[in-house]
């Protein structure tokens, strides 16, 4: 036998190992609500944007689309108000905290809490609660996100798209918690 002949008769193949599977990435949705020409109003696009950098990514000034991929498992979405359209958003993503400026009657001037799916009235009739939009999700595409909601306070709703002295304050605590919530 030759030598060539010797050399194949030797080589076994080996046995592949199954591919190792890569550990679900969890995908988290930040969705920050209100309205940046209403000074205290857009404080949720604020956060986002120092989150952002935080995260090494940067936010336009202003919001000039709807959703924003910071990372392959962590978007950021802005909108005016909540509506039910954003349930199709919702369903795509297992987390997802809700951002938005409110006017004193929460006591904490930066307030997280963990919401549940159910509906809530609205106190007004052109917009849904964090809660709703996550029972609508439930409900239309057998999904709920764990959700959360972070509100800051909001001093001015003059116009303008800068944020008072005082709900400027409230910037690093807000980023703060939510980088504690991503974890």
């Amino acid at each position: 036998m030759d030598t060539d002949q010797n050399e194949q008769k030797q080589q076994v193949p080996v046995p592949s190992l199954p591919p190792q599977q890569e550990p679900a990435v969890e995908r988290i949705l930040m969705l920050g609500y209100g309205n940046l020409d209403r000074q205290d109003d857009g404080v949720a696009w604020h956060i986002l944007r120092q989150v952002a950098e935080r995260l090494n990514t940067q936010l336009p000034e202003t919001p000039e689309e709807y959703l924003y991929e910071l990372s392959p498992s962590i978007t950021v979405g802005f909108a005016l108000h909540l509506i039910p359209e954003h349930t199709e958003w919702l369903s795509r993503y297992e987390r997802v905290l809700f951002l938005d400026a409110h006017t004193g009657s929460v006591p904490q001037d930066v307030s997280f809490t963990l919401l549940k799916p159910q509906f809530e009235p609205s106190p007004f009739t052109h917009h849904l609660t964090p809660a709703t939009c996550l029972a609508l999700c439930e409900t239309l595409y057998q999904k709920s996100p764990q959700g959360a909601l972070l509100s800051v306070r909001g001093f001015n709703f003059n116009f303008s798209q800068s944020l008072s002295p005082s709900a400027r304050l409230l910037l690093e605590p807000a980023v703060e918690q939510v980088l504690k919530w991503l974890g």
